[in-house]
């Protein structure tokens, strides 16, 4: 399988994403837009996008940042889905895979910033991936925007400080507002690079302290990050099986 990760800035990295494609022998190609890399011109060697979180907005202009192209970005993602490619949102990523569809993204009611608890909603029970998931389970979270919502998306979990954490867009197309990929030394470029959001404002409720963050467990996290992959990876190797099966001779 092969995945093309967008990367909006160093410090959002994909963690562990690129950790658990690496361990299975799947090919990696990105975009790292903050080096002024162009996005593919082809999305045909593509099997899975990753589009990465940023502290940027669906909203923020060139002029405000001149290496983020939203509608460069949610074109390109567009295309992807429409050719029947799956892909992952995360944060931002989520918020542009939304845009992309035609859902307009939305301010969180709080900013989340540590690790907080996820609950699954009843949407969840039937999803293929997220029903074998525990009703309640801990996730990192550095957000204060959420993605928007098609007529066909459904809200497979909530936190208390924000209504939708994460979204099936289709069968093959996800949004995590959350952040499963955080690693020890993903979640200390953050802290370096995003500090000052940890006491900015009075919406400081669901924003724990930087020494809180570096004492979470990010690898039980990562645990379910990784069977959220290993779902799409079968997918991929079912939809592959079954074109392989169509092109053999009849007998």
């Amino acid at each position: 399988m092969k995945l093309h990760i967008v990367t909006h800035e160093s410090f959002e990295a994909p963690g562990a994403v690129e950790e658990w494609a690496r361990r299975k022998g799947h090919g990696i190609s990105h975009t790292r837009t903050y080096q002024g890399d162009a996005l593919p011109q082809s999305i045909s060697g593509i099997d899975l996008l990753v589009v990465m979180g940023g502290p940027q907005s669906p909203s923020t202009t060139t002029r405000e940042c001149p290496h983020f192209d939203v509608r460069k970005e949610t074109a390109f993602i567009r295309k992807a889905i429409d050719a029947g490619k799956m892909a992952l949102g995360v944060c931002l990523g989520a918020q542009l895979i939304g845009e992309a569809l035609g859902a307009r993204f939305a301010h969180s009611p709080h900013r989340e910033i540590g690790v907080f608890e996820l609950t699954l909603t009843p949407d969840a029970e039937g999803d293929p991936i997220f029903s074998a998931f525990p009703k309640r389970f801990l996730v990192g979270h550095w957000h204060g925007d959420m993605p928007g919502l098609t007529p066909e998306s459904k809200v497979l979990a909530t936190s208390e400080g924000c209504p939708r954490q994460i979204v099936r867009y289709s069968p093959k197309v996800y949004g995590f507002q959350c952040h499963f990929e955080f690693t020890r030394e993903t979640i200390e470029g953050m802290i370096d690079s995003c500090g000052d959001e940890l006491t900015r404002g009075e919406d400081t409720r669901y924003v724990q302290t930087a020494a809180t963050l570096r004492a979470h467990d990010y690898d039980a996290i990562n645990q379910r990050l990784f069977a959220f992959l290993d779902h799409l990876e079968d997918t991929h190797r079912r939809e592959r099986e079954a074109a392989s099966a169509e092109l053999r001779p009849s007998r």
